[in-house]
């Protein structure tokens, strides 16, 4: 017997479904937050709408913009630079535990992932490309068979997702991403601990130089 999985409240669908609106881009840094506008749009009640916007300016996704209410926050250079200074020491363990410990299956799932990243990206579908993104590195969290590894990611999930979406949001690094992906895959398919360490690295840091830099840049333009 299959477990059964808890459906989500409504607050919780609402909170998911401005929160991948705001990691896909759709709703860019200064969008402004319209209750009546969003009830509209996802066909529920303001209630929920109101909570759930509630629960996303305490998670610094939503800031206020004097007295016209809410608007989407620009991204945190600190909370990106610090959730990709803690990639760069995490990933590379995962990595490399991951060619250790990878079994035929996984191999095949971590594939059809990139197949279907390379897909996306190559389509322009921002949303698809940045799950696409997030299952890979899932994958590898999982492929390393350590849990703790895993339940760190996810304790900065919400973070990790607008970082991650920052770098998809700029097309000319989707293509490059997704080969670096494949070739980290194909490291840890081939069993090499030390080379799949060394790819993720190397692709989690340029993704912080890269991004990290044209945010720096946003900043000082907006002062």
């Amino acid at each position: 017997m299959e477990s059964i999985k808890p459906q989500k409240s409504l607050v919780e669908q609402v909170h998911g479904a401005i929160l991948d609106a705001i990691c896909d881009g759709s709703l860019a840094a200064g969008t402004a937050m319209t209750q009546d506008e969003l009830a509209a749009r996802l066909q529920v009640s303001r209630q929920p709408v109101m909570t759930a916007l509630g629960l996303l300016r305490s998670q610094g996704f939503l800031v206020e913009r004097g007295r016209r209410g809410l608007q989407v926050a620009p991204a945190d250079r600190a909370r990106f630079e610090a959730i990709y200074e803690f990639r760069t020491a995490i990933e590379p363990l995962a990595a490399s535990l991951a060619a250790r410990r990878r079994s035929a299956d996984w191999v095949s799932r971590a594939r059809a992932v990139v197949a279907e990243g390379r897909r996306v990206a190559a389509a322009g579908d921002a949303k698809a490309t940045l799950q696409a993104d997030i299952d890979f590195h899932t994958l590898v969290y999982e492929a390393s068979g350590n849990p703790l590894i895993l339940e760190s990611m996810q304790t900065h999930w919400l973070h990790l997702r607008r970082s991650m979406g920052e770098v998809l949001q700029r097309p000319r690094f989707t293509q490059k991403v997704w080969k670096e992906h494949a070739a980290i895959l194909e490291a840890i398919a081939a069993g090499d601990a030390a080379r799949a360490a060394q790819l993720i690295g190397a692709h989690v840091r340029e993704a912080q130089l890269r991004v990290g830099a044209e945010l720096a840049a946003a900043e000082r333009a907006a002062a």
